[in-house]
């Protein structure tokens, strides 16, 4: 597991991105939890609905196997990565990140690397306040990016059911 200790909380290490040619819409999570920390795969948390949201989404199985999962998505258009690329959390809650500690990935590089992406959506109230924060104001300017907030496929975010999560989700994703 990609760790290392700072004062009380782990000093923690999110995962390179995962992109196609051509992709359109970037889903950013804040920082990979625990069980994804552990097995190295985005949002290996069963209780997870991000997974059989992006199954519903773009016609795939909730139960393929991960890479089968992760060039679903490509095919489809839609790139991962988290905002964060370090930062020292006890746990898996987005709320326990340790503000101080939190050092960005280099979404501003991707974005310029791919400019087919117009649309950047966010996985939760954290990883959009953590954008915002850290990245908005070096947006590439010549190019206008939709910004959306989506809610969280976390289980700790349960005021919405699925179907609920999965209708918003949807309307945001497809085009």
């Amino acid at each position: 597991m990609n760790k290392h200790t700072s004062g009380s909380h782990r000093l923690l290490t999110s995962f390179p991105p995962v992109l196609g040619p051509g992709a359109h819409t970037l889903i950013l999570g804040s920082m990979p939890g625990e069980r994804s920390l552990q097995e190295q795969r985005y949002y290996a948390y069963p209780q997870n609905s991000f997974w059989p949201i992006m199954a519903r989404i773009c016609g795939f199985s909730a139960d393929a196997g991960y890479h089968e999962r992760l060039e679903a998505l490509k095919q489809a258009g839609y790139a991962l990565w988290d905002v964060l690329q370090q930062c020292a959390r006890e746990g898996s809650l987005d709320s326990s990140i340790n503000r101080s500690t939190e050092v960005p990935n280099d979404i501003i590089g991707l974005l310029e690397a791919n400019r087919t992406i117009d649309r950047i959506c966010f996985n939760g109230a954290k990883a959009e306040e953590s954008f915002r924060r850290h990245l908005q104001g070096r947006l590439p300017d010549q190019r206008d990016f939709r910004l959306i907030r989506l809610p969280s496929t976390s289980p700790a975010h349960a005021g919405m059911r699925f179907e609920q999560k999965l209708d918003v989700w949807r309307e945001s994703l497809l085009r």
